[in-house]
């Protein structure tokens, strides 16, 4: 059988593809599949300062916040800045204080100079804190047990300065709700694999913590405050390193976060990542570009081969090889991650994630406001 010059050049470039997508199934992500999680601390090393920004949460507040108090530490507090709310946050949050006393309010009004979405309200988070061990969470998040903060403490190398942790969402019932807990599984399972590589690039602000002393050594968010977004993922692209960042995926250690339920916040929350994701350090916006890319022009490739009388037989048998090397990763990480039911419909959602990605892609060219609430 001989083929002609565009059929050659494409299947070199599905050869190429394949192999590429194969780095980051392979070479990455399978690293998380075979790392080992440590059983948590049985005591506690310091005491923890936990951080939670909240504008118009008052119902989160007062349904998740509670779920904080009750963890099984000894030496913690809890600092709630509430970002100009008119729900009855502060309200709120006065009544809180006289109940459990870990608890320390932030007030910001309108007017304070040099509000940035969410970066100012963390700042004066961080400023408060008493103690020099940040650990990260939202308004609408729970602690999946009351062993959350021993999991989160500062690990005893003293090297570490930033922990990355694991937020899955709520279960709800329906296709958004399937679609937004799929992009999540393979945003932490990005993330969490290349800090495994020695590559951390980002962090998730509902959980994960670092060091006071690093957020000021290094100026806190003073690069990038005019962005509304990153007040996590930027500033671990800028400050982690390969020698200074650990992952904590144990379950007991996760907290659990509410989902959008709508497509349209969906997507303005997506914009805001998007947005963050430009500022990322050159390297890491090659490697991320590139596997979306490749993903893309791989499906692309397949489907145009495929349509060839010459080709399709190798273009779905070469999709049939990437499909069984991937479906040897991903469900185990799936159920490694909590979202184990979603393991059946992985080839299927991957195809409609990839579509999601590149129509959110071009939806953010047109696109430009973003902010924080």
């Amino acid at each position: 059988m001989e083929f002609n010059i565009l059929e050659i050049c494409l299947l070199t470039a599905l050869a190429i593809c394949f192999f590429i997508h194969l780095y980051y199934v392979l070479g990455v992500h399978l690293k998380l599949v075979k790392y080992q999680i440590a059983e948590l601390p049985t005591s506690s090393s310091q005491p923890i300062s936990v951080i939670v920004c909240a504008r118009n949460e008052a119902e989160n507040l007062k349904k998740y916040l509670p779920r904080i108090f009750e963890q099984d530490y000894p030496n913690f507090e809890v600092i709630v800045v509430n970002d100009r709310s008119w729900d009855g946050t502060a309200d709120l949050l006065e009544d809180l204080e006289k109940k459990y006393a870990k608890l320390k309010v932030v007030q910001v009004k309108e007017g304070d100079k040099f509000i940035a979405g969410k970066k100012f309200a963390v700042t004066m988070g961080i400023k408060a804190a008493s103690h020099e061990w940040l650990v990260f969470t939202d308004a609408d998040c729970e602690p999946t047990s009351v062993h959350w903060l021993k999991g989160m403490q500062k690990p005893v190398d003293s090297d570490v300065h930033i922990l990355l942790g694991y937020s899955p969402y709520f279960k709800k019932k329906s296709f958004l709700n399937v679609l937004i807990r799929f992009e999540t599984f393979f945003t932490a399972v990005n993330y969490l694999s290349f800090a495994l590589k020695g590559m951390p690039y980002m962090g998730v602000g509902r959980n994960m913590a670092y060091q006071k002393s690093l957020f000021f050594k290094n100026k806190g968010f003073a690069a990038h405050m005019h962005i509304p977004s990153g007040d996590d993922d930027l500033f671990v692209n800028a400050n982690a390193t390969p020698n200074n960042t650990v992952i904590q995926i144990h379950k007991e250690a996760q907290v659990w976060s509410e989902p959008k339920t709508s497509f349209l916040a969906y997507l303005r929350q997506k914009k805001r990542h998007i947005g963050a994701g430009s500022f990322y350090k050159p390297k890491h916006k090659f490697i991320l570009s590139t596997q979306i890319a490749v993903q893309f022009l791989f499906y692309a490739l397949v489907i145009t081969l495929g349509c060839f009388p010459h080709t399709h037989f190798i273009a779905v048998g070469v999709f049939l090889l990437s499909l069984i090397v991937r479906c040897f990763v991903y469900p185990k990480l799936l159920k490694r991650l909590n979202y184990g039911e979603l393991r059946w419909w992985f080839p299927i959602l991957d195809i409609i994630l990839m579509v999601f990605l590149v129509f959110n892609a071009i939806l953010s060219v047109f696109v430009k406001k973003v902010q924080w609430k």
